[in-house]
């Protein structure tokens, strides 16, 4: 057994609220007040998990790891750990770019095929979109100004919502045999603080970027019907100055998740000045989200190549040691795509062992501790 039946217990007494009288919370503080009864309990049990413990996930987990691809039931996590991770990763990048309707059809299938793997096995499921620029049809990084010609009104705002009609169509499609609908993290246009994306800081003005995130959200949910979306706000690293991560935030109203991702302040665990600066930052986006009812994230993290071999159990303890940080929801770390590019380790790489420790915490939360994170009944945690 994994986790002590105490931190279990109290968990599920906790929720225990949610039948009796409380299930409003969840539609008064969701993006989507007609969010299906799995999305919102989804959105209820992440909020609920706050200061209790943390999911853990990664990007493109089932997809490929290191040394292999395209394996069923296989990711480098399982393969040190045994179990999967609880949160799996995607990108809608391949299915909404431009290109031939037929590689686009066989994309969505593919991406939809892991979703749906991934609900069923009861985990949970975060889509990312590292969209082309709709001005030049280059890619993401091509930092042309695009936000403002994209937007109601803009030469190039057809363009957009047929990539969104194309998003829409992957999302909605994302059902059961039973006809469930699976609910998914949307996160994106994410690291906007940046200057790296066409959508980044130094390209749009504050307002058009958050009028392009609610258009965004309005069109998926309003005009095209999408009902099993939970939104994620995700800036890059703010350095310990809430100031900036609202700058561009687009309200509460289109926002059910408060992330950011932060790889420069975790690359090195001698740098303990900026180590201190993440987690300080880490703690006022916990703060704003629990007095909104929202949920709190490290929507990305990790070190690449995992060079130091305690990143992850120093890194964890950092964040689960502070008062407010240690209120996040989930943490996800990046993919593993070969040897000179991976963010887990993978069977003999120096940080196995150190991985199990994470894995082992009773604080970070994996696919084998997951129940039916998806009830309102109950959140799902169970004894491995």
């Amino acid at each position: 057994m994994k986790k002590p039946v105490s931190f279990l217990f109290s968990i599920f007494i906790a929720m225990l609220s949610v039948v009796y009288g409380q299930k409003s919370v969840v539609e008064d503080n969701m993006a989507d007040a007609k969010a299906t009864a799995e999305t919102k309990a989804l959105f209820y049990n992440l909020k609920n998990l706050s200061g209790k413990g943390a999911l853990f996930g990664q990007q493109d987990a089932l997809m490929y790891g290191v040394g292999w691809k395209g394996e069923y039931d296989m990711s480098d996590v399982k393969l040190i750990t045994g179990s999967h991770p609880a949160m799996f990763g995607w990108d809608l990048e391949s299915i909404a770019k431009d290109g031939t309707e037929e590689n686009q059809i066989q994309n969505a299938e593919k991406l939809k095929g892991y979703c749906l793997q991934a609900f069923k096995m009861g985990g949970v499921n975060t889509l990312s979109w590292h969209v082309q620029n709709f001005v030049t049809g280059k890619n993401f990084y091509d930092t042309t100004k695009c936000v403002s010609l994209i937007l109601p009104g803009g030469e190039k705002h057809r363009e957009f919502t047929r990539s969104l009609d194309k998003v829409a169509l992957l999302i909605k499609s994302l059902k059961t045999e039973k006809g469930v609908a699976v609910p998914v993290i949307f996160r994106p246009f994410h690291e906007n603080t940046g200057n790296w994306f066409w959508w980044g800081k130094p390209f749009c003005t504050a307002q058009e970027y958050k009028t392009l995130w609610q258009f965004t959200v309005q069109y998926l949910r309003d005009k095209k019907q999408v009902h099993n979306i939970i939104y994620a706000y995700s800036p890059d690293r703010i350095s310990g100055n809430f100031a900036n991560y609202m700058e561009r935030y687009p309200g509460d109203g289109f926002v059910d998740v408060l992330g950011f991702d932060d790889y420069y302040d975790f690359k090195d665990l001698h740098d303990e000045q900026s180590i201190d600066l993440a987690v300080k930052s880490i703690g006022q986006i916990c703060a704003y989200a629990i007095s909104k009812n929202k949920v709190a994230a490290l929507t990305e993290t990790g070190q690449e190549k995992l060079v130091q071999p305690k990143w992850f159990t120093t890194v964890f303890n950092k964040i689960m040691n502070d008062a407010e940080a240690s209120k996040i929801s989930y943490l996800m770390v990046w993919r593993n795509a070969h040897t000179g590019h991976f963010y887990s380790p993978y069977p003999g790489q120096q940080s196995e062992d150190d991985f199990k420790d994470f894995y082992n915490d009773p604080k970070t939360i994996f696919l084998k501790d997951l129940g039916n994170i998806y009830s309102l009944k109950q959140l799902g945690l169970l004894p491995n």
